[in-house]
């Protein structure tokens, strides 16, 4: 069954994304988001409080009753759990609510330190007093999120996967996940825009990867795919995944998405998009000193092999 698509909020609150080339989108032009994603039935609204304003920014935009579910995110433990915890009560009174659908550790790396069982039994105890309804993890690749998910057993774990970015696909980590019972949620399915962001518009970091995002681009075309189709119709059509996060600019790009996501799957060798480079996987990279970076050395092997 195919995925059902959720929408991503970073584009309200702040410039997000390689290939953005409209910044910060207008207030405005969020209640026309939210307005259309309510006719179509989204459900899922990913919400982080480092993303600007962009709490009180839906407060101010959500049609009224508000058909949404979102999910808010913790700040990093560091402060202490106190912290987290007001933190998240913070978030859903800044959206003008009682409570929230998921309650989502923004990095798992809190999990694993010292207060990692403590923060998951304040998140229970949270769950517990109805502030959320469900816990999520969100999780990289380098998180093994099925460790993660065995350890702590979420409710939901959401995972960056794309047409470009198939490891965890490759591994079998997120048939592995639903079978346990799990909601598979998958994020960056476009990558931050990198399949759409013409070579010359790349950042240095990642320029040795334009020929192979070239032959990539080509080859849709020569199969007569638009990308937009392509990414979304790998994302909501793999095996394990319940929803799939989106970000848009703009209430038009939202209705092309949601045109493409209705498209048929198209017929296409999925596993010749695939990347492997390092760098180009991990977006805190993209514009990183890497001079030092022993990663150059993998990435030279990697490109010479592709």
């Amino acid at each position: 069954m195919k995925a059902a698509l959720g929408l991503g909020s970073a584009q309200f609150g702040c410039d997000y994304g390689i290939s953005n080339l409209r910044g910060r989108v207008s207030e405005d032009e969020v209640r026309q988001i939210l307005s259309y994603a309510a006719q179509c039935g989204l459900k899922a609204i990913d919400v982080a409080p480092y993303e600007g304003d962009v709490e009180r920014i839906l407060g101010r935009c959500w049609p009224f009753p508000s058909p949404f579910k979102p999910q808010i995110r913790t700040v990093r433990a560091e402060r202490g759990l106190d912290w987290v915890e007001s933190r998240l009560k913070r978030s859903v009174e800044h959206m003008g609510l009682a409570r929230v659908g998921v309650g989502m550790i923004d990095d798992a790396s809190d999990l694993m330190g010292p207060q990692g069982d403590a923060l998951w039994a304040r998140m229970e105890k949270l769950k517990a007093d109805g502030l959320f309804s469900r816990i999520g993890i969100s999780a990289r690749y380098e998180d093994s999120p099925v460790a993660l998910a065995k350890r702590f057993k979420p409710d939901l774990i959401q995972v960056p996967t794309s047409i470009l970015d198939q490891r965890l696909v490759r591994e079998g980590a997120l048939e592995t996940l639903s079978g346990m019972g799990i909601e598979v949620q998958v994020r960056s399915v476009f990558l931050q825009g990198l399949l759409f962001t013409p070579r010359e518009a790349l950042p240095a970091n990642l320029q040795p990867l334009g020929p192979q995002l070239s032959r990539i681009r080509r080859h849709l075309l020569e199969t007569a795919t638009d990308p937009l189709h392509a990414a979304l119709s790998y994302a909501l059509n793999l095996k394990g995944v319940s929803s799939v996060i989106v970000g848009v600019t703009s209430a038009a790009e939202l209705r092309a998405v949601i045109a493409a996501s209705d498209r048929p799957r198209p017929d296409l060798a999925w596993q010749a998009f695939a990347i492997e480079d390092p760098i180009a996987l991990n977006p805190a990279l993209w514009h990183a000193d890497l001079s030092e970076d022993p990663r150059l050395r993998e990435r030279r092997s990697l490109i010479c092999a592709a």
